[in-house]
């Protein structure tokens, strides 16, 4: 009777387990479907998806996609189990197959391993949210959402801790792979993302699926048992007399309880316990940091915290090399961070082309992640996010530079004893910037502030790709919410400080419906459409750049409201300008001028030269506006300027892997030039510092 019992329930679960994944399959194919159906009838979707390659965007007939646990034809949640021991040996970031390993080559490790470092000075990230009441809106709107996704997690985490007692895991489960997650580039791949067959990461159908599976296994489970004591009545009443034999047992000799722990609360609160460590593989989402990637990679690393006058701590990043007299400074530009260097791996990377040819690198990060790090940490968020692009080139990027130029004085000063600085003329070392859109904006008012208020700014070159600055030349939305940003500016900037995604839930649904986009190529395809009519038809892989590990569940780049406002200001009045604070007196204290300062005056004063590059296909800075950057500073007669178009949109300049574009940068970085001082032009105007 048993076996005919275990056998009835046996292939009961396995008929359920069928049907529902069958049952979630087929809506899932659906959706595919009819996202294909929307993209047939979109204009433009060829040129937007140009460069995602492999992407199937019409529905083919074919057998249902199992998820990995049940690639051998069979529904097993213990082979899963074992798949989540194995891949917290081999790290859950590791993306690489069994027969990709042989064509994937870890680089030699650089001489100068020694120098590696710790971050550990950073202080703890805390939350931020925007405001109250619509953190409580959101989370009520989507509670259902919510729990129908935390679900499978739970039981997930459940069975697996279940697991760990029957079989306990090695001391090594929680160490990182020494392999390196980036292949080598394959020949006319322009976007280095995870291949959505051999990446590991879940999406919400898979964590479904997933989560549908244990839901199944825990009711069969119970069932299961409870069929085995009704036919075994000796059994049942054996177990009903251990409970109350165990119960005697807990007294002590006095009449007392003896304290009884949990093997699983032990160490709830310490912060390296096992549970913490391995809960990001459980969510499987992908945390790397820009370290992880670096230092996988075979690359010292060193990380410095820099506090700005105002009170900011930023993380500038570093791939040593300490005794170098050249160095190269890269800042990204809006909504990213120092990963968008390294993110294309050693082949395709432009922090890494510049260590191996010599150089001091470092990576720079602007203020503005969701952790909120500074020096006050009961800083409102009002408070917090009150900066424009003004703080970002007189606070960060100085201080930047100044700990830049600190630490390679007194290195060199070990490695080089002879020799000789001449103070706020030469210096020991040569520093060029490479920067990006916004980050490109950034560096060139940092410059001619600095020459203004006559303060060196220790650069030697400006590598500007697709820099911000000049923007009346864009598309109608762009043209929409500018008019809306300074329309509605100060009733917006009370309700929504900055742009990002405010709990740790929506970000790593974020990171998951990433994955899901790759999973079904229609939906990304409609995705990635929607997305390039944002940004007016601009091809660059916004949907590879979403699945990225700095727009993951811990943290993530924003934008404060103040920086999409001068961004507005600086599309309305046609000229590159300094925030305008709204009114004369503001402004005044500022700029000692009733306006802000127009930086295209100014471009005079730049005195390294500066090489423009504009991308033909990049609708999100178009190369008209590139162009008028190189136009004002050759009008100068007094700027060393060079101008350079490549077939490029706005994002690839950094996710894309480009040969092209590595060997024009290290070309221009080979043509540094002892800095000329030039006589500061004064124009009548004063930059004072913001109080």
């Amino acid at each position: 009777m048993q076996r005919i019992v275990d056998n009835a329930l046996a292939v009961t679960k396995e008929s359920v387990k069928t049907l529902t994944y069958e049952s979630l399959n087929n809506i899932a194919r659906s959706i595919n479907g009819v996202s294909a159906l929307l993209l047939t009838l979109l204009p433009g979707k060829a040129s937007v998806l140009e460069g995602l390659h492999g992407w199937e965007l019409r529905p083919t007939l074919r057998g249902p996609r199992l998820p990995r646990w049940m690639h051998n034809g069979v529904s097993s949640f213990n082979h899963f189990i074992h798949e989540l021991s194995v891949d917290s040996d081999t790290s859950s970031l590791d993306y690489s197959s069994g027969e990709d390993s042989d064509a994937m080559s870890t680089p030699p490790s650089p001489s100068s391993q020694t120098s590696l470092r710790s971050w550990a000075s950073l202080p703890a990230n805390y939350e931020s949210h925007w405001t109250e009441w619509i953190t409580s809106i959101l989370w009520w709107v989507l509670l259902p959402s919510r729990i129908f996704l935390w679900i499978p997690l739970y039981l997930l985490r459940l069975f697996s801790r279940r697991d760990s007692r029957v079989s306990p895991m090695s001391p090594g489960r929680y160490r990182h792979s020494p392999r390196p997650y980036f292949s080598k580039a394959v020949p006319g791949k322009e976007h280095d993302v995870p291949n959505r067959t051999t990446d590991r990461r879940r999406g919400v159908i898979e964590d479904l699926q997933l989560g549908i599976e244990i839901f199944i296994d825990a009711i069969f489970d119970f069932f299961h048992k409870a069929a085995h004591l009704l036919l075994s009545p000796s059994e049942a009443f054996g177990i009903v007399l251990s409970w109350f034999s165990s119960s005697s047992h807990s007294h002590g000799p006095e009449g007392g309880y003896y304290d009884v722990l949990d093997d699983e609360t032990v160490g709830d609160d310490d912060s390296s316990s096992p549970t913490e460590r391995t809960t990001t593989s459980l969510y499987n989402t992908d945390t790397r940091t820009c370290q992880d990637v670096i230092t996988e990679l075979g690359y010292p690393y060193e990380a410095i915290r820099v506090v700005t006058s105002d009170g900011y701590g930023l993380l500038l990043e570093r791939i040593p090399r300490r005794d170098a007299r050249k160095a190269v400074f890269l800042q990204h530009g809006v909504l990213d961070s120092s990963m968008g260097w390294v993110s294309n791996g050693v082949v395709g990377s432009p922090a890494f082309a510049a260590y191996d040819q010599g150089y001091d690198v470092y990576l720079g990060n602007f203020r503005g992640l969701v952790s909120r790090d500074h020096v006050n940490k009961n800083i409102s968020s009002k408070d917090f996010w009150s900066y424009s692009i003004n703080e970002h080139a007189r606070e960060d990027i100085p201080a930047m530079i100044e700990k830049i130029h600190e630490i390679k004085t007194s290195e060199l000063r070990l490695y080089q004893p002879n020799v000789e600085e001449v103070v706020n003329e030469e210096q020991p070392y040569k520093l060029c910037v490479l920067s990006h859109s916004l980050g490109g904006a950034a560096v060139l008012m940092y410059v001619i502030t600095s020459r203004i208020e006559e303060k060196p700014h220790r650069l030697s070159r400006l590598i500007l790709l697709s820099p911000a600055g000049f923007h009346e030349d864009s598309n109608l939305c762009f043209t929409l919410i500018e008019h809306s940003f300074l329309l509605l500016g100060p009733v917006l900037s009370r309700i929504v400080p900055a742009f990002y995604i405010p709990t740790r839930f929506f970000r790593m649904l974020l990171n998951k419906l990433a994955r899901d986009f790759h999973n079904y190529p229609a939906v990304g395809g409609l995705v990635q459409t929607l997305m390039s009519y944002v940004v007016g038809g601009d091809s660059s892989n916004w949907l590879g750049v979403m699945g990225l590990p700095h727009y993951n569940m811990n943290d993530m780049p924003a934008v404060s409201f103040r920086v999409a406002l001068h961004l507005a200001q600086m599309k309305r009045s046609s000229k590159f300008k300094m925030f305008d604070y709204g009114s004369v007196k503001a402004n005044m204290e500022v700029y000692g001028s009733p306006e802000p300062l127009d930086l295209g005056e100014f471009y005079g004063l730049i005195d390294v030269p500066v090489d423009l590059v504009a991308g033909k296909k990049d609708k999100v800075i178009r190369p008209s506006m590139v162009r008028k950057h190189y136009r004002v500073m050759r009008e100068t007669g007094v700027v060393d300027a060079s101008y350079n178009e490549f077939e490029y949109a706005h994002l690839d300049f950094t996710f894309s892997h480009r040969e092209e574009l590595l060997a024009y940068v290290m070309s221009r970085l080979l043509l540094v030039e002892p800095t000329q001082t030039q006589p500061v032009h004064k124009k009548g105007m004063k930059l004072k510092k913001k109080m």
